[in-house]
């Protein structure tokens, strides 16, 4: 079987730059993360939490005030992106 070039550079790429199923086991712990947020000044409550294929995870909160705040967590350091 003869591989095409794109292909076969595609089948040889490093596990990080393809889509992640789930987060790293090396990460930092959702819970500390979610903690995190809520001790912002004026949170209100998380709306949904997901985990995004492309390595991060989408949180979507409201602040007491009722703002809508969307952010990406990284899942090593637990950074907003």
């Amino acid at each position: 079987m003869r591989l095409t070039l794109p292909l076969a550079a595609a089948l040889m790429m490093p596990l990080p730059l393809m889509a992640q199923d789930r987060p790293p086991a090396d990460g930092t712990p959702l819970s500390q993360m979610l903690a995190v947020l809520e001790q912002e000044a004026n949170f209100g409550h998380f709306e949904d939490i997901d985990w995004d294929d492309d390595g991060y995870y989408e949180v979507e909160y409201y602040t007491s005030d009722g703002d809508e705040v969307k952010v990406r967590l990284d899942p090593v350091t637990g950074a907003a992106r």
